[in-house]
């Protein structure tokens, strides 16, 4: 089967320029800039404290004090955007703290994800919900159990499955991978790896490097504040400096 190539395709979802964010005098991130396109697996590695998370909020709209420029689906950010408008324009982050409501149900959960595009007049949630217990058939089995006596891999999943029902078209994942088994861990990247079959561009930031050059089409690194390496995910994976310092056998997880 010939896959069509269409225009939109390569459509740019995310473009940042010259970021710089600080902390007081501290400059946390300084001069970064990527590229994010539709139907992309993008990930950022590096070690903690580089400004990862930092990165995700300033791209959130979290941190008044960035400055450098934003462009999502080729408008330029503005500085008052809230983050709801950015939420309804289809930026949605899943953090690395998996806040769920522990005392809802699995599919209530999930229902929530999609009280935006709901009270915006889309009434399409329960076929966007088969959509992601196709993706999760976990959760399908756990539909009616409360959030908070799932596993963390689970509470991984519908943290994930949430962010899904409002249908983004720019998912922002930090640190998917972190406390979970190797095992859970390779079941929710292969969950990733398919996402993308949907079109929607992803933003993977993780410290498990290995896992995210696996999955990802284009990496980057980030070190104190700054990117020091960038290229398509295979040829960042064959590089020497990432192995010594990422993929090395003392940087098993």
């Amino acid at each position: 089967m010939s896959k069509h190539t269409h225009l939109h395709d390569h459509e740019v979802i995310l473009e940042v320029k010259d970021l710089h964010v600080a902390y007081g005098k501290v400059e946390a991130l300084h001069g970064v800039g990527l590229t994010i396109r539709r139907g992309e697996i993008v990930t950022v590695i590096g070690p903690n404290g580089a400004g990862k998370t930092t990165l995700l909020g300033a791209l959130m709209g979290l941190l008044p004090a960035a400055s450098g420029s934003i462009a999502y689906m080729g408008h330029p950010r503005r500085r008052d955007d809230e983050v709801e408008a950015l939420v309804r324009h289809g930026m949605t982050l899943v953090p690395e703290k998996r806040e769920l409501f522990a005392e809802m149900s699995v599919e209530d959960n999930l229902l929530l994800g999609a009280f935006d595009r709901y009270r915006s007049g889309h009434r399409d949630q329960m076929d966007t919900m088969d959509e992601v217990f196709e993706l999760f058939p976990r959760l399908e089995e756990r539909r009616d159990q409360l959030a908070g006596t799932l596993s963390g891999g689970e509470r991984q999943m519908l943290a994930m499955g949430r962010a899904l029902m409002a249908k983004p078209k720019l998912l922002m994942l930090d640190e998917p991978s972190l406390g979970l088994a190797p095992l859970i861990i390779k079941e929710i990247f292969k969950i990733i790896a398919a996402l993308k079959e949907t079109g929607v561009a992803i933003l993977l930031i993780e410290q498990n490097a290995r896992a995210a050059l696996q999955i990802s089409d284009y990496a980057y690194v980030l070190e104190t504040g700054e990117v020091s390496l960038a290229g398509p995910s295979a040829e960042l994976a064959a590089d020497p400096r990432v192995i010594e310092s990422y993929l090395g056998l003392g940087h098993k997880h």
